[in-house]
């Protein structure tokens, strides 16, 4: 017998329809790492937040393994494809109602399969330029002030 899918991709795509369908707009916090792709440029400290609201994307898909969609940073389209395995948070802008999921960073995975079987490689640091403006979470040490929805 299989082990069955994660829960993680069903609450992100309810969380995401409770938001739209209230008028909120949805934002997620990923952690970073090569298998994430997002324009680098707005990653800060291997941490990218998104607006994944119907207005900021096209083509979104919330699938079971990736969120993938199209939108624009600095007036320029680009592809995104986000493993959902690294969604630390998927919460309403208007109000920081959502929920945060365990995501472990790709420097203590890294640590951990080391202790196990040393290896050679080290993962890819990803890049943190400094954008304009990027998207950013509510207030509160830099994470998305979440509660509970009822």
């Amino acid at each position: 017998m299989t082990d069955p899918i994660s829960t993680k991709p069903y609450l992100l795509r309810a969380l995401y329809e409770w938001c739209v369908d209230n008028g909120y707009t949805p934002y997620i916090a990923v952690l970073v790492d090569r298998n994430t792709r997002v324009p680098m440029e707005y990653v800060r400290n291997g941490e990218i937040v998104l607006n994944i609201g119907p207005l900021a994307t096209n083509k979104l898909k919330l699938g079971n393994e990736y969120i993938e969609f199209a939108a624009r940073f600095g007036g320029v389209a680009r592809e995104v494809v986000i493993p959902v395995s690294r969604v630390a948070a998927i919460y309403a802008r208007d109000n920081g109602q959502g929920m945060s999921f365990p995501v472990e960073r790709e420097s203590e995975a890294a640590e951990s399969a080391a202790e196990v079987s040393p290896s050679s490689e080290q993962p890819a640091e990803p890049a943190t330029a400094e954008p304009g403006n990027p998207p950013a979470p509510p207030a509160g040490g830099g994470k998305p002030t979440l509660r509970v929805v009822k």
